[in-house]
């Protein structure tokens, strides 16, 4: 299924292809339970960014090897390169249109970062 992927004002937008059935994790690290972000990893040749991914800033902090790609207007993170998969993109689940017909969640120990980082290697991974 291709799914839209946008910002809350619209200056970003792409597609993500994912299943109608979605798995994603909840990590309680610093930045996603601040931000909400539902973090739905798929290979990079699963995400298109259509328009405005020039508009966007990239905030990295800690290993710099994240990129967090947000909306300088609205302030919504769509996406972004994940430390765990740097091979993918790690699309906010609730920046989803439509919504997965089933939404199903997991807990991700974030705050633990380096103990349970290797069992999301394989969400970038073509099928």
């Amino acid at each position: 299924m291709i799914y839209k992927v946008s910002c809350h004002c619209g200056a970003f937008a792409g597609q993500v292809e994912a299943p109608a059935e979605v798995l994603v994790h909840d990590c309680n690290c610093s930045i996603c339970a601040m931000s909400g972000h539902l973090h739905l990893i798929v290979p990079k040749t699963r995400f298109t960014p259509l328009q405005g991914l020039d508009e966007l800033s990239v905030y990295t902090f800690n290993t710099h090897v994240a990129k967090h790609h947000f909306c300088p207007t609205c302030g919504i993170r769509p996406f972004y390169t994940p430390r765990s998969n740097p091979d993918g993109v790690d699309v906010n689940a609730r920046c989803l249109t439509p919504q997965p017909e089933r939404l199903t969640i997991e807990p991700f120990d974030g705050q633990n970062w380096e103990a349970n980082a290797a069992t999301l290697a394989h969400l970038s991974k073509p099928d």
